[in-house]
């Protein structure tokens, strides 16, 4: 008998791990997509009620300044999410010798873990999307930047929780990434407030984080405002290439999934 062959990619394989990743991030939707959908437009909510004295169109302006940031947050946790939680469980549960086992090549294992929680953070970011409508008037001002900056910021934090995934022994340091690295990271990056307002050095600081670069390009393609789209651009494609490399690595090596 000899071995079955798939060709370049074996494209079974391939969906169905990704369609194994979209199904464990959205499988309890009252959890995974309405918990941050409900976050968020508490945090509309409370900058709504905070500016509700201001006179003019400030408030409108400020929450329509807030809220793709607050999307593409919400998108981009959900992307780590799914990713880094995924593989923990799979190795706690000892399941995963069973990935390692089919005929998947690491380039076609990384690529699943590349699109599966891209789409989980893609489907919530929509989602949040939506509500947030109740709050802002959000009308695309760049649709190309808008899909680049939400896939490929997905992609990123699914990458990130890919590395984290395979790296952590337990689910305190899968917890201690985000509470520690990504949430500061994030909520640092021009969020709830312009980078522009800041001292200088803390601008130049903040320019060293890539997802300022995510959160930046996003919200120019939604409300046009932003800084140097073409570096934006540059950085999140460069960092999301490095970190691709870094999981095809590990899972080509086997790094902590091997006995």
């Amino acid at each position: 008998m000899q071995p079955r062959r798939f060709g370049l990619v074996n494209w079974i394989g391939l969906g169905a791990l990704t369609g194994r990743q979209i199904r464990g991030g959205l499988a309890d939707y009252h959890y995974q997509v309405l918990g941050p959908v409900v976050s968020c437009l508490l945090y509309l909510t409370i900058f709504h009620l905070a500016i509700s004295t201001m006179r003019g169109n400030a408030g409108g302006d400020l929450l329509a300044f807030i809220a793709p940031g607050l999307i593409i947050y919400a998108a981009c946790e959900k992307a780590y999410e799914a990713s880094a939680a995924t593989l923990i469980l799979d190795k706690h549960e000892r399941v995963i010798f069973d990935q390692l086992m089919a005929p998947v090549t690491a380039f076609e294992r990384s690529l699943a873990y590349c699109i599966g929680p891209a789409i989980c953070g893609l489907a919530v970011g929509l989602a949040v999307a939506v509500m947030s409508l109740v709050f802002a008037p959000l009308r695309p001002h760049d649709p190309l930047a808008l899909i680049f900056f939400a896939v490929a910021g997905t992609i990123m934090h699914g990458l990130i929780g890919t590395l984290v995934g395979v790296w952590a022994q337990k689910w305190d340091q899968y917890a201690a990434i985000m509470t520690f690295m990504l949430l500061p990271l994030s909520f640092l990056s021009g969020v709830f407030y312009r980078i522009a307002d800041l001292p200088e050095l803390a601008q130049q600081v903040i320019r060293f984080n890539p997802i300022f670069y995510v959160i930046d390009g996003f919200r120019h393609g939604l409300t046009g405002e932003g800084t140097d789209l073409g570096l934006a651009v540059s950085v999140v494609a460069i960092v999301d290439l490095v970190l691709f490399l870094w999981v095809y690595i590990w899972f080509r090596t086997g790094y902590r999934l091997k006995p």
